[in-house]
């Protein structure tokens, strides 16, 4: 039945426009065309194919990574790609490699902290690929606390060189993306030292391989740090370990924009504000919310068009079984993802201004909103990673057993996107950062310091202390200011009794390490605040499209809805809401599931994945999925051979009873 759409009959419910969704989605219609036309050139490329990836081994799997990454960047010439477009290009061949690393983090911390003349001298060559660069910051012992790394570039004033060490086997460079096997050169932060005296962490251009034969230069111990976790997944890119013994540099190949090393070995500040390196940061961060979107999407487009095709039970005379998406307990544990998938994406919609406000004020000299800004993101990085990979295993297991299958796509999907739970700061660590904002914020609420950004619903905080919601029907839950007040009323009165809570401890790190779990709920209803309220201002905007601004609303109903019903506790226990309101949001909540069932399928077309994206047997367009199981199931490389390798010698003794009895 090749070629039938075994879902259009799902797609023939749809309330609303799907092409008018796909913009939406995309954020304009250049975003869309850019994206569609970028998608289908790689999925249509040969090259690119990776049905079979998952029974690589790691040497086959690096080589083809190796393959693929030159295969992109021939073909970026080829067609004289843009910047944005290559990255496309790069994002739709779904392959971690060392490019990512050169192009995501080596180039911005050149641009970021290099002086103009470094950046003319290092991003000519980089942005050929003369060069390839990585990212060395976290070492073996230490990872999220950067204060603590212990690589040393001392300065020597009579050869005017810095001396990049590695004084303990804790002091190895551990992880870095591209170090593995194949960067030439890292940006490597080190501490400091200039005439015994230590000036804190720095960044340190360093070659560490021969752009000649690719052998390690002298002084520099280099190699990967092994398998990591699942099949294929992250094991394509060569996480590295780095140890340096007493490696020579040239003074002007530490990153001087904002911090200089003079010849005669003295430390001085450059003049450009420090706060700087913070713009990229928010860059770094927004994007990897963007991503949070993108891989649970993909993860629920999967697991919405399965639970359609998917039938069990209920069947009536003989006729069809009811589709797995028609029970409740489907829909309650799969259209919470979907709505979260859409908010995700608004919300880092909105990160891309406010890195753009950020970087225009900070231009100016205006470091007002860095502070916010930072607490926000940090928040929100950890915030979406943690829902999304615990999004993809929820779809795995909504999928059944079949999902275990590696041809689902979600095994492998949930494994090369878990680590964005740790790397770029570690999930726990970053919302303890928010509390501190919080925190300060409330204790300078009486000092006529004005919050701002995202923490300005805090200068209502004796307002919001006395909130009592006024919800007395399920559907008043579909307001949008009952539903703000309510989150903004549950996240001030988190934040202000943990702050009470703190004043009582005369030593307030004591405090802060005794009251750390509660701090991080704290920041966590922060947060979900920020997500629900940019989806509700999403929704005021101009939607074009018949019935697109209406599923967004059910959509940003669900969201805030299911978040109220898992924290409920946190609602009730503050006073916010009573529990009869408690009652009626769930009632509200069950009820939208069944606006949402209609137009599931046509939510999840709207992400205009490509069949290749997202690589998955039972996520197909077509829905075909029992005819391509059965063919993917014989390219396992184990039914290569009837009679498997070691039967003969193994089992078959075991069966003719030739095995001697053995004392134990």
């Amino acid at each position: 039945m090749d070629g039938v759409d075994h879902l259009a009959f799902e797609r023939n419910k749809a309330q609303f426009d799907v092409n008018d969704m796909k913009i939406v989605w995309a954020g304009s219609r250049q975003e869309f065309e850019l994206s569609d036309r970028i998608s289908r050139l790689v999925a249509s490329d040969p090259v690119f194919q990776k049905d079979n990836r998952t029974a690589l081994d790691r040497k086959e799997l690096f080589k083809n990574t190796l393959r693929k990454a030159a295969h992109a960047w021939k073909r970026v010439i080829e067609l004289r790609l843009n910047e944005q477009e290559a990255s496309k290009l790069r994002s739709f061949v779904d392959q971690p490699a060392f490019t990512d690393l050169h192009w995501g983090m080596f180039v911005p911390a050149i641009k970021g902290q290099g002086t103009d003349e470094q950046q003319e001298k290092w991003l000519p060559l980089a942005n050929n690929m003369q060069i390839i660069g990585c990212y060395a910051q976290t070492e073996l012992g230490h990872g999220s606390n950067v204060q603590g790394l212990e690589t040393t570039a001392t300065f020597d004033p009579k050869t005017d060189e810095f001396i990049i060490h590695s004084p303990t086997l804790t002091s190895s460079k551990w992880w870095p993306g591209g170090l593995g096997k194949i960067s030439t050169h890292a940006i490597v932060y080190a501490r400091l030292i200039t005439d015994g005296q230590d000036h804190g962490v720095h960044g340190f251009i360093v070659q560490l391989r021969s752009v000649d034969d690719h052998l390690p230069l002298p002084g520099i111990t280099v190699g990967d740090i092994g398998m990591k976790f699942g099949n294929a997944a992250y094991n394509s890119m060569d996480n590295g370990v780095l140890c340096f013994d007493h490696v020579r540099i040239p003074r002007n190949q530490m990153l001087m924009r904002v911090s200089q090393v003079t010849r005669e070995g003295k430390f001085v500040h450059s003049g450009v504000p420090r706060q700087l390196i913070y713009g990229t940061m928010v860059y770094v961060r927004q994007a990897i919310v963007a991503d949070a979107s993108i891989a649970l999407s993909r993860a629920v487009c999967i697991a919405t068009r399965y639970s359609a095709v998917r039938r069990q039970f209920g069947s009536q005379n003989g006729g069809p079984e009811t589709q797995v998406i028609d029970y409740k307990t489907q829909q309650a544990r799969l259209f919470p993802l979907l709505a979260s998938a859409y908010a995700f994406r608004f919300v880092s919609e909105w990160l891309k201004w406010l890195y753009t406000d950020v970087t225009q004020k900070l231009q100016a000299n205006d470091f007002s909103t860095l502070p916010e800004a930072h607490a926000c993101t940090a928040g929100l990085k950890s915030l979406t990673t943690s829902a999304t990979a615990n999004g993809i295993e929820e779809c795995r297991k909504l999928c059944g057993g079949h999902g275990y299958l590696c041809s689902s796509g979600l095994p492998e999907l949930f494994a090369v996107y878990v680590p964005a739970c740790t790397y770029e700061g570690d999930n726990t660590v970053l919302l303890l950062q928010v509390a501190r904002y919080l925190i300060k914020t409330i204790s300078q609420l009486g000092s006529g310091n004005k919050p701002v950004g995202t923490t300005a619903y805090l200068a209502r905080v004796e307002q919001l202390i006395q909130y009592q919601s006024d919800v007395k029907r399920a559907e008043d839950w579909l307001k949008p200011n009952v539903v703000i007040e309510a989150f903004e009323a549950r996240a001030a009165r988190m934040s202000v009794a943990v702050a009470q809570n703190l004043s009582k401890f005369t030593d307030p790190e004591e405090g802060f390490q005794e009251l750390s779990a509660d701090l991080v709920e704290a920041a966590a209803a922060h947060c979900q605040l920020i997500v629900v309220s940019k989806f509700i201002e999403k929704l005021q905007q101009d939607i074009p499209g018949n019935g697109v601004k209406q599923q967004l609303e059910v959509l940003c109903s669900v969201y805030a809805l299911f978040l109220l019903h898992n924290h409920l506790g946190d609602f009730l226990s503050t006073g916010c809401i009573t529990q009869k309101q408690g009652s009626l949001a769930n009632e509200q909540l069950r009820s939208l599931y069944s606006q949402v069932r209609p137009n599931a399928i046509a939510l999840v077309d709207a992400f205009n994945y490509t069949d290749h994206l997202l690589g998955s047997v039972l996520g197909r367009y077509d829905g075909n999925v029992y005819p391509k199981l059965y063919e993917e199931a014989w390219k396992d490389p184990l039914n290569d051979s009837v009679v498997p390798d070691g039967f003969k010698e193994h089992v078959q003794p075991i069966l003719r009873q030739q095995l001697r009895n053995a004392r134990l």
